[in-house]
């Protein structure tokens, strides 16, 4: 692996303040530079020494890194790619934790300097809370953590941003941009907005007698609305198709329900509980759940 010394965190919130602490975990010999542009985190930052160094110049932050992560919205990207740009120092690689992913690569290419490597990764960890302050070394440990290539991006570079995830704590996996935006469409992106959808759907006066079912159901759409507008609308053709096979879905429901066709109804049903289990069967045997 490639013998880093530092590495640059670009965003200290709750997944760029985890970044920085799981490198000062598991690679004790690393200088950490965090950047904010944000007063309060960067002191909130330095009290909780989650980073080697704390800077407030994105250009400096970088300078003299050998990788640089972008824990900020996928949209700040391609002006922070520019930004830096100027300051990376050769054979440089740069990644990010985003949600989305082809817009990114595409940016990258764009903006960065030749003598500079790309590699997408996606690690799919995080919590309800927000914050520098709710950072943890461990929020990575059996995590999965998607890395994306193209036939341009270095191959060396990318087995480096891989090995690197892995000594966080991640379990990874390598997909092309394209893949990664349609599976993560499918079973991120669409779900916050059904979730938000039936929230919007109910009438408020009948929200006092919801159940648990209700609030385990509509749980995801207590997600911050400025991060999920980001994520949607860099992947706006697959979130528009994913919506449209849920109209389907729904359609079908509506159908059989409407025409009292109990058959119909069950299979739908047992159709949706049978696939759950074997997500769930899949997921206690990477212990992804307790």
């Amino acid at each position: 692996m490639k013998d880093l010394r530092q590495v640059t965190v670009i965003g200290l919130g709750l997944l760029g303040g985890s970044v920085s602490l799981a490198i000062r975990r598991s690679f004790s010999h690393v200088r950490v530079v965090g950047f904010s542009h944000r007063q309060a985190t960067r002191d909130k930052a330095r009290e909780l020494a989650v980073a080697t160094d704390i800077a407030a110049d994105l250009p400096g932050s970088v300078a003299g890194s050998d990788m640089v992560i972008l824990a900020t919205p996928v949209r700040t990207f391609a002006e922070q790619f520019s930004e830096m740009a100027p300051a990376l120092k050769q054979d440089a690689i740069v990644t990010d934790v985003g949600s989305t992913k082809s817009l990114v690569h595409r940016w990258a290419a764009a903006r960065l300097p030749k003598t500079v490597y790309y590699v997408g990764s996606h690690p799919i960890a995080g919590s309800e809370q927000r914050g520098v302050e709710f950072s943890r070394d461990d929020l990575f440990d059996q995590a999965t953590c998607i890395i994306t290539t193209t036939p341009r991006t270095s191959n060396e570079a990318a087995d480096v941003v891989e090995r690197f995830w892995q000594r966080l704590g991640c379990l990874t996996q390598v997909m092309t941009p394209q893949r990664h935006d349609r599976i993560f469409a499918a079973v991120s992106h669409v779900p916050h907005l059904v979730a938000a959808a039936l929230v919007n759907a109910t009438d408020p006066a009948n929200l006092k007698q919801a159940g648990k079912g209700f609030i385990d159901t509509s749980r995801v759409a207590s997600g911050p609305a400025n991060i999920w507008t980001d994520i949607v609308t860099t992947n706006t053709r697959n979130v528009v198709a994913g919506i449209d096979r849920i109209i389907e879905s729904l359609n079908a429901l509506k159908k059989a329900v409407g025409d009292e066709d109990d058959k119909e109804i069950m299979a739908l049903l047992e159709r949706a509980r049978n696939r759950r289990a074997q997500l769930i069967q899949y997921k206690l045997s990477r212990k992804e759940l307790d």
